[in-house]
């Protein structure tokens, strides 16, 4: 059982514009994504169990229908564009596949060194999009930052897990060729450098978000 509290959005994100890293389209979002997550498994952050998108028609939207994908640990894109496409929905002849989310879990540390296993300890998103390459990297928890969702100062929870994001970004920054930049701003916190900014302090405490967990 989980024993972390889950914003709703993000607490933080990264984005990645890959028009120089990859041609755009299905064939190299899954490259990508299976280049980014080895990466992210190599730090314990992502161990991929699943792969979702919506079905989208260009210049329409969503056609209301999505597809999860179980996967085991590493991904072979070459495997997973046959089982993509092998999904398409019938009755949606010119459906495309959407933004391709890949989830799983990953290790984060409390104070006192401790491993723990959390479900989309972050969330992997990489578009599809035959005009567009692109790829964002979020995290939902508050062990990243400085203060938990209640305001009460963790700092050893942050020493621990902090360090080991920004290694993972750093390292992404150099695979993909490119700077991440912030993602929006959310309720729960924004990205600042490789890590999450620090709110604003009264007497020492962070503000309360749990009215929105």
């Amino acid at each position: 059982m989980s024993i972390l509290m889950r914003a709703p959005e993000e607490c933080a994100s990264w984005e990645w514009e890959l028009d120089d890293f990859a041609p755009p389209g299905l064939d190299s979002a899954l490259m990508t994504a299976a280049r980014m997550s080895e990466l992210l498994r190599s730090h314990n952050l992502l161990e991929p169990l699943s792969l979702e998108w919506m079905w989208i028609v260009y210049g329409v939207g969503s056609i209301g229908v999505s597809t999860r994908l179980p996967v085991m640990g590493r991904l072979d894109e070459a495997e997973l564009a046959q089982r993509i496409r092998q999904s398409h929905p019938s009755g949606f002849p010119n459906a495309e596949v959407g933004n391709i989310l890949v989830s799983g879990r990953g290790v984060w540390l409390d104070a006192e060194g401790k491993e723990h296993h959390e479900s989309d300890l972050i969330t992997l998103t990489v578009s599809p999009d035959e005009l567009h390459l692109s790829a964002e990297v979020a995290v939902f928890h508050d062990i990243w930052s400085y203060f938990d969702f209640r305001g009460t100062p963790h700092p050893a929870i942050q020493e621990r897990n902090a360090p080991r994001l920004a290694a993972a970004l750093r390292d992404l920054d150099v695979l993909l060729g490119t700077t991440a930049k912030p993602g929006d701003p959310t309720y729960f916190g924004k990205a600042q450098g490789y890590g999450i900014e620090m709110p604003d302090v009264i007497d020492g405490r962070g503000p309360n978000l749990t009215d929105r967990l």
